[in-house]
């Protein structure tokens, strides 16, 4: 799946005196808060990771706390959607309006009737209904169905809502596209079975000032130094709207 992709990043967590025998645990507790939830200095959604602590100096922050920062270079494995993209779901609802679909198990994602109208039509049936296909009726697609379907808008403060579209070629059930679609087909023998491709990215040097005080986390401020990155919207939009 293109909307994950692999960072490499320069961190520095700053760590409570008292974390000062466990220095490893207290940095990845702190990289562990970060899990599944948008960041914008990571540009995505951290899914995983691992990290490297950077020599054995640290530098203390001034303060009644003497708080002190460890250097580490951390491994990221990140969720980014853009419009455009192609994703894979599982279909968790439908109806004549709409479909409702989770990627990757935790993501949301919705499919509207305008961008599912004009290859599927709806039959209403007393298990919820299932769309099939005008060209096709051997192509379905129901609850519990696996489908690819493009990106259009990505909501980064609902933790990547994503509004989708069946329009594009290459979507649709899974399940059919194996068969009838060579070029998904082409990708299937291609992957070795379902193993995640990574992007390569940009390396980015980003502080995060955090520290860990009777078990109770405290965010400070954030700064991220890229040059190169624009400022984005919250929300990103495909260009076709």
């Amino acid at each position: 799946m293109e909307a994950i992709r692999h960072a490499e990043a320069k961190l520095t967590v700053y760590v409570h005196p008292s974390n000062a025998d466990d220095v490893r645990r207290a940095v990845a507790r702190q990289l562990n808060t970060l899990l599944f939830s948008y960041e914008d200095r990571f540009d995505g959604v951290l899914l995983a990771h691992e990290f490297q602590v950077e020599g054995r100096k640290a530098k203390l922050m001034d303060g009644l706390v003497p708080y002190f920062g460890v250097p580490v270079h951390a491994s990221m494995l990140l969720f980014s959607p853009q419009p455009g993209m192609i994703l894979e779901g599982k279909v968790e609802m439908l109806g004549k309006e709409s479909i409702h679909a989770i990627v990757l198990g935790v993501f949301s994602a919705a499919i509207m009737s305008d961008d599912i109208a004009d290859r599927f039509r709806f039959k209403r049936k007393r298990d919820g209904g299932k769309f099939i296909s005008k060209s096709d009726r051997g192509h379905e697609i129901k609850r519990g169905s696996m489908i690819r379907f493009s990106v259009k808008r990505v909501d980064t403060e609902m933790n990547c809502h994503i509004t989708g579209s069946l329009v594009p070629p290459h979507t649709g059930s899974m399940l059919w596209l194996s068969v009838h679609d060579a070029k998904y087909a082409s990708e299937i023998n291609n992957r070795s079975g379902y193993t995640l491709l990574k992007r390569k990215s940009r390396d980015v040097d980003i502080k995060i000032e955090q520290s860990v005080h009777d078990h109770t986390t405290v965010n400070n401020e954030d700064t991220v130094t890229d040059s190169e990155r624009p400022r984005k919207s919250r929300k990103r939009n495909d260009d076709a709207n």
